[in-house]
């Protein structure tokens, strides 16, 4: 039995595993919102169904979609959904899911059936559990990559759901294996990074992963992802994934939820005695002796898939289309599927920057698509400041978040594309977080926003505190906080002078953050 101590949610697990709740959601969604126990609101999550106190009532689902990969028939399925039973929003994640809004409890076991009609679920979405398994959204499409990950993210995923071995862990596990050469999952943020690599065993080269653990964002701050010093072969993926997350459930903290994450195990351990666990356990199980890490094949630039890309071979080609901070409607979502259709092969794939790609288009459709209505909505050439903005959900629906993000992100960009001109936002991302938990990815960016509020002259006010400098890739670093507190009304100002010095602020360090504090707002707190 794991330790409780005064951790509540630890409690409530205790009470019963959390899973338990997909076995009555019949009985709570009958007896309706007012009858549900703060025990099992906190189950509901089990099932991706959470409560949104700022729209009492009312619930957000997450639906799982491993690697990004979907289907014209699924994303239909979703967008009914969507119509009938919630307000017709759809949210994409960086985790390369789509949440449900406005959904009430009553709904909730059609919307499952609904779901695993179409081979898609909400599954251990929320709370502790494995949340969604990320790869590179063109995997197995594109020349440039080491291999094909995602067989072994649906490998991986296939062991853990619906298996209450992985239920109870003491805090979520983010997981990216990624063939990719060009950064497109952010695996120095995650809890175990998988990164292309290749080793000479035995006198022959084998492709394989190089295994990064302990990244995290949010609460607790942020964590660089550490190198394991290990080399895994892409059939041996899935279990030592596995085991990774097993060696965490038995030995992770259980306290202060704030410090439950792998980061920190590993902080209180070290990754010696940590790789030397893992390596006990390992061999008793499949009698197999971990190797030493290969040769990291990763490049230095970070990619989103946006735009017109040939495939490798038949003259077949990817449209990845920018879908502004991720939000999308039931009707785009419709004519999306329906395009995916008519111009590829029913295939839609969701990136880790909140778009959306059509793939396998033959050549002689690419004009013809390029002339469909939504694409002048989702743009598969959007200005450089759209490329690179993300946006967690912000007030409008997350309990967590303190100010709006979408509309504020949106609104300050497309200002300064009026201000600057659009080239001055070239290859500079923007991300926002609505609060600490760093859903945005905010810790990513060449530019990145925490939200916050600020006390102004005796005035509550939306603001920020503002990061820089953001990197991805083998010498990965989070961007630093170089300024506090500043209302959002102020942001098209503060951002033209950042902007006019990032080639400065882009290789940001600490010896020099100071001298990057262009602008401070006094405040009276936050």
């Amino acid at each position: 039995m794991f330790s409780v101590g005064t951790n509540p949610i630890e409690k409530v697990k205790a009470e019963k595993d959390g899973f338990d709740i997909l076995n009555e959601i019949e009985t709570i969604a009958s007896k309706g919102y007012e009858k549900i126990s703060p025990g099992d609101a906190e189950r509901l999550k089990w099932i991706g169904t959470f409560l949104r106190k700022r729209t009492p009532g009312f619930f957000m689902m997450r639906v799982r979609i491993t690697g990004g990969r979907s289907s014209a028939k699924q994303l239909t399925a979703l967008a009914e959904i969507a119509e009938r039973l919630g307000n017709g929003v759809l949210d994409m994640t960086t985790r390369q899911q789509i949440e449900l809004r406005a959904i009430k409890i009553e709904s909730v076991p059609q919307i499952l059936k609904a779901l695993e009609s179409v081979d898609l679920n909400s599954l251990q979405t929320g709370m502790d559990n494995i949340r969604n398994v990320n790869t590179c959204p063109l995997s197995g499409l594109i020349p440039n990559e080491h291999l094909d990950a995602y067989p072994y993210t649906v490998e991986f995923t296939n062991l853990f759901l619906k298996n209450k071995e992985f239920t109870n862990l003491p805090r979520k596990m983010n997981v990216t294996i990624t063939g990719c050469l060009e950064n497109c999952t952010h695996p120095e943020s995650q809890d175990i990074g998988l990164v292309p690599s290749l080793k000479n065993v035995n006198g022959f080269y084998h492709k394989g992963f190089n295994v990064l653990v302990g990244g995290k964002m949010g609460s607790g701050g942020f964590y660089n992802a550490q190198d394991l010093d290990l080399f895994v072969l892409p059939e041996d993926v899935a279990n030592l994934c596995a085991e990774i997350v097993l060696v965490f459930r038995d030995h992770g903290l259980r306290g202060e939820r704030t410090k439950c994450r792998l980061a920190f195990l590993l902080e209180l351990w070290g990754v010696e005695k940590f790789r030397a666990e893992l390596e006990k356990t390992f061999f008793e199980k499949y009698g197999k002796k971990l190797l030493t890490k290969g040769k990291d094949l990763r490049r230095e630039i970070e990619t989103d898939h946006l735009g017109i890309i040939e495939q490798k071979g038949m003259e077949l080609y990817s449209v990845g289309l920018c879908v502004p901070v991720g939000r999308i409607f039931s009707k785009q979502l419709k004519e999306l599927a329906r395009i995916s259709e008519v111009y590829g092969t029913s295939e839609i794939r969701i990136t880790p920057q909140q778009n959306m790609i059509l793939v396998n288009v033959p050549k002689n459709k690419l004009n013809a698509l390029l002339e469909e209505p939504l694409l002048a909505q989702l743009s598969p050439n959007p200005t450089p400041g759209m490329k690179g903005l993300v946006s967690c959900v912000g007030i409008d629906y997350c309990n967590l978040a303190l100010i709006e993000t979408k509309g504020i992100s949106l609104k300050v960009t497309k200002e300064l594309e009026k201000r600057m001109g659009k080239d001055a936002l070239n290859q500079i991302k923007m991300r926002w977080s609505g609060c600490a938990a760093g859903c945005g990815n905010h810790h990513t960016a060449d530019i990145g926003f925490q939200g916050i509020k600020a006390n102004i002259n005796g005035k509550i006010v939306d603001a920020v505190h503002i990061f820089v400098g953001g990197k991805t890739g083998k010498d990965a670093r989070a961007a630093e906080k170089i300024m506090e507190l500043v209302p959002c009304d102020l942001l098209p100002d503060v951002l033209e002078l950042i902007i006019k010095n990032l080639n400065l602020l882009k290789n940001v360090r600490r010896d020099i953050a100071a001298e990057a504090r262009v602008v401070m707002v006094p405040a009276s707190g936050e």
